[in-house]
């Protein structure tokens, strides 16, 4: 591991992760792809924990992130809502933001940290 300072936003509804890093990953792909199967398999996840993800996701806003259509002609889909696309958008300001503050005044600490610790005594 490098030594460094790592901040990681979070949001938690209940007892579920309702967004975090790897879930703004899914919607991202999702919206890139347009399909929760491809999206998870871009992101190197099962199809089971990739639909566990967007079905947590899907239960913990006030409305879902992610939309789908079933099969048919055109083989169904997935795309973000308008919410799904607000949340991920705000998730992107957030994370740049905790990057900036990791950078600047809290990248003053550093100065201080060994990049390995010492043994424990005794």
């Amino acid at each position: 591991m490098v030594t460094g300072l790592k901040l990681k936003a979070q949001f938690v509804s209940g007892s579920e992760f309702a967004i975090g890093p790897g879930k703004a990953a899914l919607l991202a792909a999702i919206a890139s792809t347009g399909s929760i199967s491809a999206a998870g398999r871009a992101l190197g996840l099962s199809y089971r924990r990739t639909w566990l993800m967007v079905d947590t996701m899907n239960r913990c806003w006030r409305e879902p992130l992610v939309a789908t259509a079933h099969g048919g002609n055109r083989g169904g889909g997935a795309t973000l809502t308008v919410l799904g696309e607000t949340i991920l958008q705000r998730y992107r300001d957030l994370d740049a933001a905790l990057s900036d503050a990791a950078a600047g005044p809290a990248a003053a600490l550093l100065a201080d940290l060994l990049d390995v610790p010492r043994p424990p005594k005794g």
